[in-house]
């Protein structure tokens, strides 16, 4: 078996391709639907019900895509110059810390600052974090070949030990009863809510004008059309005159930003203070959104939304009828891996000798 590039790919293919992605997806979730002894209608009549039935499940649903927007779009951009940053569940906390380290740490007289210069500083200190820790990496992959892949990973484990320390240490709050969590935001510094008596608030718009910002930079620019280049072939655009280095640190500053402002928004927007489990891992899943989205911008949002309404789903899902929660995983991960089959099959076909 070989594969060969086609000439051209029809509309059709274009067109099933995604058709048959669902399928297969839907196909998978039904073996193992049937595999816990479940019926297979009524188990995702459940999920849809449970993500998008209601107000209370909308935004519940809304609410846990905000972050995931926030790290598809650091997966997006750093994918697209071929900087594979899997570090962004650092880059979250390490923002999410920094935001709690200026706009938390006070007892409320010691800051002359207004609320909302508080809040643009609390935001940069994140995003600068965010963008500081994964410069680092950048740095060793142009100057020393060293692979992004291990040292941004590895940073995700040496993060998570400095909060601890933190959150064990100087920034514990003195009044969580010695639970380990930061002291908590200022009122005026947590972000508005968006549907009154829900959780879902103002990081959606976030998220959403970024999208559309990160879009209209990769589309629009000379900036967006060298980290393209890059992307497509380092050596070639560094012939043409595009400075791959340069393009990569950018790339990573605002990889890393991007992630460090999910913590911000995060910690801001639904716990107004920072513990070691506020994240179940959704910096990993931004790559997920990412490859889902096809490295698009405007398709992060929509991505987030149905991997947010899925993992959502599944929580009422597992309450109703008793399956198991992994199974919204791995309906997440055939997703993807059906997505990526079908737009490879798009581009080629298989020749079977």
């Amino acid at each position: 078996m070989r594969l060969e590039k086609r000439g051209e790919t029809s509309a059709a293919a274009l067109l099933l391709a995604p058709v048959g992605a669902v399928l297969f997806t839907l196909l998978v979730g039904s073996l193992l639907v049937l595999w816990a002894g479940a019926p297979v209608g009524q188990t995702y009549r459940l999920l849809l019900q449970g993500g998008f039935g209601s107000v209370f499940a909308l935004s519940e649903t809304l609410t846990r895509a905000i972050p995931l927007m926030l790290t598809g779009l650091a997966a997006t951009v750093a994918f697209k110059a071929r900087l594979f940053n899997i570090g962004a569940e650092g880059q979250l906390y390490v923002g999410a810390l920094a935001a709690v380290a200026v706009g938390g740490l006070h007892d409320g007289t010691g800051f002359a600052l207004p609320p909302a210069l508080l809040f643009v500083l609390m935001m940069l200190a994140a995003a600068l974090a965010g963008a500081l820790l994964l410069l680092g990496p950048a740095l060793m992959k142009t100057k020393l070949g060293v692979d992004e892949v291990v040292t941004t990973l590895l940073l995700n484990f040496i993060v998570l030990l400095l909060v601890s320390l933190m959150l064990d240490g100087p920034m514990k709050d003195p009044t969580a009863m010695g639970w380990p969590q930061s002291v908590a935001l200022m009122g005026e510094l947590e972000l508005s809510k968006l549907i009154p008596q829900t959780r879902v608030h103002t990081g959606l718009i976030w998220g959403c004008v970024l999208s559309v910002g990160l879009w209209v930079l990769m589309k629009y620019t000379v900036l967006g059309f060298d980290i393209r280049a890059v992307g497509a072939n380092a050596r070639a655009a560094a012939f043409a005159g595009v400075s791959v280095t340069r393009t990569v640190i950018i790339v990573a500053m605002l990889s890393g930003a991007l992630a460090g402002l999910a913590g911000a928004i995060e910690v801001a927007g639904r716990t107004s203070y920072l513990t070691l489990d506020m994240s179940p891992g959704y910096g990993y899943s931004g790559i997920v959104i990412a490859m889902l989205a096809a490295l698009h911008p405007l398709g992060v949002v929509a991505a987030s939304v149905f991997v947010a309404g899925v993992l959502v789903g599944a929580d009422s899902m597992s309450r109703a009828i008793g399956v198991p929660t992994y199974i919204a995983d791995v309906i997440v991960a055939a997703s993807l891996i059906s997505v990526l089959v079908a737009t490879l099959l798009t581009q080629y076909k298989v020749r079977w000798k």
